[in-house]
């Protein structure tokens, strides 16, 4: 293979592995705070300890996820001087500025705190502790804020002069509030929110149905679902108004979405299709006519611009077409599933005991729909750019380095083998948590008796 191509994938292999991390850590720092805030405030003793014991469970799963998190993303780095030094060469006076804010600001805040908030607690005063874990949860949140803010700005480039072929900045706020920042940090922020949430609750359904749940699983339970009722609409809404942000200012990106060869006036919304660069032309076409143009331009008879229009400046088709579907389809997967598991918790009484087993098998099965709408998510921003690394200013192949292909794909193999085997470790570690009682807690499961239990005193 080529060796930009190579490049290309290895990039992609580590953004793909590095993503699954900050996308749960940046809501779940937050829900953190919540079961701290619920745990303070909680006045019937049981009800504390639930809320004390679900902190200490997903604290312990949120530092694993941190940990990967920073190794992946430190990895992730490396390689804009290995594979591609001309991107630093051309843009290192913008992008070195914002990762250096991502790291003063926000790692600084995770790294010093979390060791505070694993293991501070009884140590230091409760308002310390609680102090810690915002903390925490705002430099998750300030992570996010800068690497988008740099990723944006590649989508969507403002502020900036060029001077003698280097990008220097004219005006840092319209570098870091570009265009599409807004929109692709909320979009951000509420595709982790989707994802911490049904780690929540396929964790929680998972401890249920293997009899290691605690009274504690189903308030975490509730959380998730209430946590995931309210994103999935919002993530739509937000979704709606990028798309609209994204047609203004990258229009070939959304023909290569929508599959749209040829300027077109009532575009037809193609529910499915494979995209035939050929023939520039859809096959197996499965079609609601107008729906796109309605949707993309509120106007049945809208116009939007075809991949005509952009000769040899436009992605690759199909993989947009198809990680855009994936995504959209995981989304409306996770909201029906969110919104029909909360009216059965809610007409149940809220008792666990009342949830149906295959509502509780289907919550263990989607515990990690978010990662997969999260990735696709990213494709779809990623490739979309193609074939510049910076929108309409510089070609990737430009800044690719001339590391021969069989070097490239050698530590591409390497990469890979290293990456499935950490997620595997990964995802055992979370059903080895998941399944292991905490001793030091005392904390009933969910066939004691609770009345019993709060009359024994052991709580204390």
């Amino acid at each position: 293979m080529d060796a930009v191509v190579l490049a290309r994938v290895q990039f992609a292999a580590n953004i793909t592995f590095h993503i699954l991390f900050p996308s749960i850590s940046i809501a779940l720092g937050w829900v953190l705070l919540f079961f701290r805030l619920k745990y303070l405030r909680a006045r019937d003793p049981l009800a504390k300890l639930d809320w004390l014991h679900a902190y200490r469970l997903w604290t312990k799963i949120f530092a694993l996820t941190f940990a990967l998190g920073v190794v992946s993303g430190v990895t992730m780095s490396f390689q804009f001087g290995t594979n591609w030094p001309g991107y630093m060469e051309r843009v290192g006076n913008i992008a070195g500025p914002l990762l250096g804010y991502e790291v003063l600001t926000a790692f600084f805040l995770e790294a010093g705190f979390l060791g505070v908030m694993l293991f501070g607690h009884r140590r230091v005063g409760e308002m310390i502790h609680l102090a810690s874990t915002c903390l925490v949860a705002l430099g998750t949140l300030l992570s996010a804020f800068w690497i988008l803010a740099l990723n944006s700005w590649m989508q969507t480039p403002a502020g900036y002069e060029i001077v003698n072929g280097e990008f220097h900045a004219r005006s840092w706020l319209e570098i870091v509030f570009n265009p599409s920042f807004p929109y692709r940090f909320a979009h951000m922020v509420l595709a982790s929110a989707l994802t911490c949430a049904f780690l929540l609750i396929g964790i929680s359904a998972w401890q249920i149905l293997k009899g290691a749940a605690r009274s504690s699983a189903s308030r975490v339970l509730r959380s998730g679902l209430v946590l995931a009722a309210i994103a999935a609409p919002a993530q739509m809404l937000a979704g709606d108004l990028h798309g609209l942000n994204t047609l203004e200012h990258q229009p070939q990106k959304i023909a290569a979405v929508e599959a749209i060869w040829e300027t077109t006036r009532g575009a037809p919304l193609l529910l499915f299709a494979i995209p035939n660069s050929a023939t520039r032309s859809n096959d197996f076409e499965l079609a609601v006519p107008k729906l796109a143009s309605v949707i993309l331009r509120h106007d049945a008879d809208g116009e939007i611009r075809g991949l005509n229009e952009f000769p040899s400046a436009h992605p690759p088709v199909l993989p947009l077409f198809l990680a855009f579907r994936i995504m959209v389809g995981t989304g409306i997967l996770m909201l029906l599933v969110s919104w029909s598991g909360l009216w059965m918790h809610w007409r149940g009484g809220w008792d666990i005991a009342q949830m149906p087993r295959a509502m509780l098998k289907l919550f263990a099965t989607t515990t990690f729909a978010g990662w997969i709408a999260t990735i696709a998510g990213w494709y779809v921003t990623e490739i979309g750019r193609q074939p510049f690394i910076v929108s309409g200013l510089i070609r990737t192949s430009e800044v690719a380095s001339r590391v021969p292909s069989p070097n490239i794909a050698l530590t591409l193999g390497v990469y890979i083998a290293l990456y499935v085997a950490l997620l595997a470790a990964y995802v055992g570690v979370l059903k080895h948590m998941s399944e292991t009682s905490d001793k030091k807690l005392h904390a009933p499961r969910l066939t004691d008796d609770a009345e019993q239990y709060r009359s024994s005193g052991e709580y204390a």
